[in-house]
Order: structure tokens, then sequence, then C-alpha cells
């Protein structure tokens, strides 16, 4: 068990509100307060922690979250933990990795309808399909993509280690689901021939060259995107990276305006460490994670639902491409 932490006070609410400053008046953080406090009460009763993606609203990165970052860091820290409970600020196909790899802990998800375009774009009927239609060829599956296609595949990857998985796999070719994009930039980065889906992300999508020119002419900005926008997005980009990446881009380049080219809450979450940068907004949000909400955590903790199962047999599947990358991704660092 945890060790039971002291209530939540008015001076803790007050000392969090300089992470958020630029983002809120502080009428709208304090109004916050009483809803923060219960969930740091039932956190504390359950033994509850709660993870938060990059792509939360502030009052819950900031305010409740106990870890913050990519899918795959949530899932691995919310297995670390001594929690009994884990509430994942995210989306389906998180919660499901967090379960794969927590089975003996209570996932929850506090927006049941919280799901991916990218997720929903692929099943496990079509990676057997793939694979039917390319016998012996690896296959490498997005962490973006539920526990039932991951479980079809040879090894998970995110935008991170991609290139590393694939060039792992020891092969001269490697089928790549389901994010297209990522998929060029893979193949565009790598020896290895790359047998794309035709997945997309509704909010990556959207951005286009003309808009990002645009910003840069028009302030100046240093470009940042994530290799889920369009190759024509990426090409005009001063860099192209992974949430972290994009993270370590900003505290290497230490730029005076930066535009990331991702969903627009992560700017928003990572402005409190970068107070010198004046980041510009192309703000497209992604409707999935803001359907997480401080009231929904609340409910979730009260309830202790909706919980997330997933089938013991797809879970040990999926564990299994889950493993492979984390082997693999070890085997590179050494």
């Amino acid at each position: 068990m945890q060790t039971k932490l002291p209530p939540y006070t008015h001076r803790e609410h007050a000392a969090r509100y300089s992470r958020v400053v630029r983002l809120m008046p502080s009428m709208e953080w304090d109004a916050y307060f009483d809803l923060v406090k219960q969930i740091q009460a039932l956190k504390r009763d359950r033994n509850a922690i709660v993870l938060a993606h990059n792509y939360q609203r502030p009052e819950i990165f900031h305010a409740v979250a106990d870890i913050q970052g990519d899918s795959l860091t949530l899932a691995r820290e919310g297995a670390k933990s001594r929690a009994d409970v884990i509430v994942m600020c995210g989306v389906r196909f998180m919660a499901e990795t967090a379960k794969i790899l927590s089975p003996e802990k209570t996932v929850l998800l506090p927006s049941p309808n919280a799901g991916c375009s990218l997720a929903d774009s692929i099943t496990a009927a079509d990676v057997r399909a793939l694979r039917a239609r390319h016998p012996g060829t690896p296959v490498v599956c997005y962490v973006n993509t539920d526990a039932a296609v991951k479980a079809e595949c040879d090894a998970c990857c995110t935008s991170a280690n991609a290139i590393e998985i694939v060039e792992g796999l020891g092969a001269d070719q490697a089928i790549f689901v389901p994010d297209a994009y990522l998929a060029a930039y893979v193949a565009a980065h790598s020896k290895v021939q790359i047998i794309p889906w035709r997945g997309r992300c509704e909010v990556h999508e959207r951005f286009t060259a003309g808009e990002i020119e645009e910003y840069r002419r028009t302030t100046g900005a240093y470009v940042i995107a994530h290799p889920e926008c369009p190759p024509e997005v990426q090409a005009v980009a001063d860099y192209v990276g992974s949430t972290s990446g994009m993270i370590a881009a900003l505290r290497r380049r230490q730029p005076a305006r930066a535009v990331l080219v991702t969903e627009c809450s992560m700017a928003d979450n990572v402005c409190s460490e970068f107070p010198e940068t004046e980041f510009v907004r192309p703000c497209n949000l992604c409707p999935h994670m803001q359907s997480i909400t401080l009231p929904g955590i609340l409910r979730a903790l009260v309830d202790l639902q909706p919980a997330i199962e997933v089938p013991a047999d797809i879970a040990a599947r999926a564990r299994r491409s889950i493993d492979r990358m984390l082997e693999l991704t070890a085997r590179h660092a050494a």
C-alpha cells in the first residue's frame, strides 16, 4: 500500500497555479479546488494513481495527475507503482495497455467513449489478412492500437522507437500498422521496406503545409511536428519527432517562439517548463482526450467504473508484442 498523503489544501492548490499561470486566470483555477480536493481524498482512500497523457486538459495534467507522459510511459509507470487502482486519463487503447501490464490492478477509463481514430482504423482480422498476403513478413504495430490488434503482431512500437524496432527485427521488409504517415516517416529513415496500412490520426491529418509555413512567416517560430502529421507537413518542419523528442528539441533549441504541430494541449502542458518560449498554438484538439474531465475522474473513483478488462488470451499475446518491443529497445541501447 502507498503511504497516505495529507489532505489537499488551498495552499497546495495555489502553489500549483504557477504551472498554469500562462493558460488560465486564477479565478478559473480556484474554481477547480473542491473537485481536486475530492479527487485527492479518494485517491488516498482507494490507493489510486492518476495517469495523464500529454494531451490532457491542464487542470487534469497539473492538478490531479501523479504521472504524466506518453501512453507507454504511463502504462509502465503505473505497473511499477504500488497503487491498487489506475485512473487512465487518456483513451481506451492506453487503458488496455495499462491493464495488460498491470492485470492485478483495477484500471479505470473516466470516459467510456474515449476512442482513437488510429486504433479504430484496423482490426485483428485486418492484420491476419495482411499476414496472409505477405507470408513470413513481420508485423509491427504502433502503440495506438487496441489489445486484439497488438495480439496479432510481432512487436509493438512508439513514435520514438519505431525505426529501431523495425530494424531490430532483422527482416528486409515489415508490415507497419496502422498509421500511414508514421509508416512513411519510418520508411524514409530506414533501409527496411515498409508495407503500410491506411490509418490516420484525425487530429494530426488536419494540419497542412500551407498553414505551417504561414505560422513561420508571420511569427518566425521554430516548427516541431509529430510524425503522425502528413508528409508535406513534416517536410516543412524544422524538427520531426515523437512527444518526448519534441520536448528534447525544445530543451536543446530554447527557441523564442515555437509551434508544436500536434494536439494543442501538449503545448499547454509543457509551456511551464519553458517560460522563455512563446508557444504559437495551431489548436487541433482530440475530442476523445478532451472527453476526460475532473467530474468524470471523480465519478470513476467513487464508482470504480468504467473498469477496463482484456480477455486473458488476448492480454497474454498482446503482452508478448509489448515485451518484444522492450527487448529490442534494450538491445539497441546496450
